[in-house]
């Protein structure tokens, strides 16, 4: 009866947005930093920071939520995550639904990331001809506790050439061209509108820049990997970003605006479809990390939903995007973890943690893969309060039922999520 009465107290909290003191206890403790599990997994928790491990006295006082023969790891962290579409979304939707309901669309889906277990994650675009940056919005209601959802790094609108990757009047055959976007929108050509795009989104609430160096497959333009920015562009971006402490990630698919944004000083390469060698270490020499987004390419998708124009691009990357991979991970690239989640009928959100046994899959060690999810995300976002479970740390943790160091796709049925010691899922 205690307990019961303890769990409906719990719920009240959570919903209430309110953070306990309390003590976690589970069968072991994943320590990302060394790869070991701890035995017991017992956990200290004070306004949602992390007080102590194991400790050999437990407080007086504070009620604890057992959790049986569970394993406890940090809350994962999604570095590339798309709000605003669904696996049965249209792209003509973009232009028909309200910003209200796009709002609502992106909010249903922050709380499916949360209760699959990511605590973090970074938005890379905005895909919705909206003036508002919506995923910063989302990212208050969030922190207000208006609604459940991950901590959230959002980046506003992407910032694109006019017809290029993020220009949204290229997603859709009816208004392909047609809709004249600025640079509020992102929509930049020059030195100066380049400088306007990111002081705007930055001055809306922007935590990080997404740039899209390269054509890409959504977008109906013809190339998949041609470059778009000038150097004098990407350099103008980065630099800017800079003296607001922001950082910007590329999305890039083709070998040569890959290897003008790692030259530029981008963060982080998201896709990185053609790798060469020169790329790979230039990469490492400049610590610039590949969020690959691998379980997009896996070869047993059904493509046959997309227009004919977009299915060959999505196909001619596939094999050489995975061969990259395999190259970037065999040379010791930096890799964090992103999914690209949203894309229509291929990866749902909610369904981020598939990307884990691509990893595998592709050479990784399972407490790599982890890792990508962990403290290599937390050190591309530069939030180093959060991805391992310190003393110290925010209290975002999830619980799975078996060791993920042996069967890495027991992350893909997370059966607890804690944020900042608000119990958000216990099954």
């Amino acid at each position: 009866m205690q307990n019961i009465l303890f769990c409906i107290a719990m719920i009240a909290f959570s919903f209430q947005g309110i953070s306990q003191n309390i003590i976690l206890s589970a069968s072991q403790v994943l320590d990302v930093n060394s790869g070991k599990m701890l035995s017991p997994g017992v956990i200290v928790i004070e306004k949602g920071i992390i007080v102590d491990i194991n400790p050999e006295i437990l407080p007086k006082n504070y009620p604890m939520v057992d959790l049986g023969s569970k394993i406890l790891l940090p809350g994962l962290i999604d570095a590339h995550v798309h709000l605003h579409w669904d696996e049965d979304y249209p792209v003509s939707s973009m232009f028909t639904e309200s910003t209200s309901e796009a709002a609502f669309r992106g909010a249903k889906n922050a709380k499916k990331n949360l209760l699959a277990g990511f605590t973090t994650i970074r938005t890379v675009g905005q895909d919705h001809p909206s003036i508002e940056l919506l995923d910063v919005e989302i990212n208050k209601a969030i922190n207000k506790g208006l609604i459940d959802g991950p901590r959230i790094v959002p980046s506003g609108h992407a910032i694109s050439i006019s017809g290029g990757h993020y220009d949204l009047s290229m997603y859709d055959e009816f208004t392909y061209g047609v809709l004249e976007l600025d640079y509020r929108y992102g929509i930049a050509n020059g030195k100066d509108e380049c400088l306007k795009a990111v002081r705007y989104q930055i001055k809306h609430g922007a935590k990080v820049i997404k740039i899209t160096a390269t054509a890409g497959v959504y977008s109906l333009e013809g190339s998949v990997g041609a470059p778009q920015f000038s150097e004098e562009e990407l350099v103008t971006i980065v630099e800017e970003a800079a003296r607001h402490n922001t950082k910007v990630c590329a999305h890039a698919h083709g070998s040569e605006g890959i290897l003008m944004a790692v030259k530029a000083g981008v963060a982080s390469i998201e896709h990185g479809s053609i790798l060469t060698d020169e790329i790979i270490n230039l990469m490492i020499e400049k610590g610039t990390y590949l969020v690959p987004t691998a379980y997009m390419k896996e070869d047993f998708h059904d493509l046959s939903h997309l227009p004919e124009k977009i299915r060959k691009k999505k196909e001619e990357i596939g094999m050489i995007g995975r061969q990259s991979y395999q190259k970037a991970i065999e040379k010791g690239v930096k890799i964090a973890f992103g999914t690209d989640v949203g894309a229509p009928k291929i990866l749902a959100n909610g369904e981020n943690a598939k990307e884990f046994n691509t990893l595998v899959k592709l050479g990784m060690t399972p407490i790599e893969a982890i890792r990508t999810a962990t403290i290599y995300a937390a050190d591309l976002l530069s939030t180093e309060d959060r991805g391992s479970i310190e003393i110290g740390k925010l209290a975002d943790i999830i619980a799975v039922d078996k060791n993920p160091l042996d069967d890495i796709t027991v992350l893909e049925n997370v059966s607890f999520v804690m944020k900042g010691g608000i119990i958000y899922k216990n099954e």
